[in-house]
């Protein structure tokens, strides 16, 4: 405060309406319009100037969401408006933000003039507003896109990229959300919940948790509402990128690796969600690659794969 305090009372005040909807330093300690460091119902840690964390307050999950964000070369408050990637994680990781600490997303993205945003998505969330617990859907796609748009200058080109879970999640927000995205990429995706081999509730019920407060019993409509599979009709004018390998281990797998039957079964709900897809009109860019398994190097590679088809729609070169 003695810098800002010697500069004057006018550049005084100027700098601190830029930095006020921000943390001064890494334990996020200058206060906002909420008494705590970011902006009214948000805590951001600052990692790097291009690496922030941000705790928000949820209505929508009933408790604190996290969320990763990446933010652009040249970024600055009140920059904009920004192009942004959401990448989504798959089920069952300790690591709401793996994508950053395990799948190279920040230096992935570097070269890109976007904002990347990595956000918790629950340990089996499934990108949906349960029946009966947390509104996945909402938090992300109201609550963090208008943090977006307000704090960091976010404009309305988006692109969606998950793995796993993260990739039903990407092709559902799409579908269930027409022109929000432009583009949607799934790595090793969830593309089929109604393919009849009970994937969904074997996943569910791993965790302790009943599909029946998610989308409600079997054959419920919101399960179909939900479903990639039985949504691309909805996706005719917003680019894809499907990538699945087919349970061997391939080139990236340990020399240890076994078949993976988890992975051998995405692969078919990928080949039916591109059929269907195609059948519809939609542009899909496929990448079923043979060999491999349910791991990170084959995401990795699907999100680099991706990365030009998805930047490049929403209007971004490296």
């Amino acid at each position: 405060m003695g810098v800002l305090l010697l500069a004057g009372a006018a550049v005084t005040a100027v700098l601190v309406a830029l930095l006020t909807p921000f943390s001064s330093g890494p334990s996020g300690d200058l206060p906002g319009s909420d008494g705590r460091g970011g902006s009214p119902g948000v805590v951001v840690e600052r990692l790097s100037g291009r690496d922030h964390v941000l705790t928000i307050s949820s209505a929508a999950l009933g408790r604190e969401g996290m969320v990763r964000v990446l933010l652009p070369e040249g970024w600055r408050p009140g920059s904009g408006p920004w192009p942004v990637l959401y990448l989504l994680n798959g089920c069952c990781q300790s690591e709401y933000d793996a994508w950053v600490t395990r799948g190279e997303a920040a230096r992935l993205t570097s070269r890109y003039p976007a904002i990347v945003v990595v956000p918790e998505g629950g340990e089996v969330g499934f990108y949906s507003d349960w029946r009966e617990g947390p509104g996945w859907e909402s938090f992300h796609l109201t609550e963090v896109r208008r943090i977006l748009e307000r704090d960091y200058g976010a404009g309305d080109r988006r692109a969606v990229a998950g793995l796993s879970m993260g990739g039903f999640g990407a092709m559902s927000y799409a579908a269930r959300h027409p022109g929000m995205f432009q583009a949607a990429a799934s790595f090793s995706g969830v593309l089929h919940t109604r393919d009849g081999n009970g994937g969904v509730d074997w996943l569910l019920g791993r965790s302790g948790e009943n599909s029946g407060k998610l989308w409600g019993d079997p054959g419920d409509p919101e399960w179909a509402a939900h479903n990639p599979s039985d949504l691309t009709g909805r996706l005719r004018g917003v680019r894809l990128f499907v990538s699945c390998g087919d349970g061997s281990p391939g080139p990236l797998d340990s020399p240890a690796a076994s078949v993976d039957e988890g992975e051998t079964s995405l692969l078919r709900q990928a080949v039916t969600f591109t059929e269907r897809a195609r059948a519809d009109g939609a542009e899909v860019a496929v990448d079923f690659y043979g060999p491999g398994t349910h791991s990170w190097p084959y995401w990795q590679r699907g999100l680099e794969r991706a990365l030009p088809m998805l930047m490049g729609s929403i209007g971004v070169t490296a």
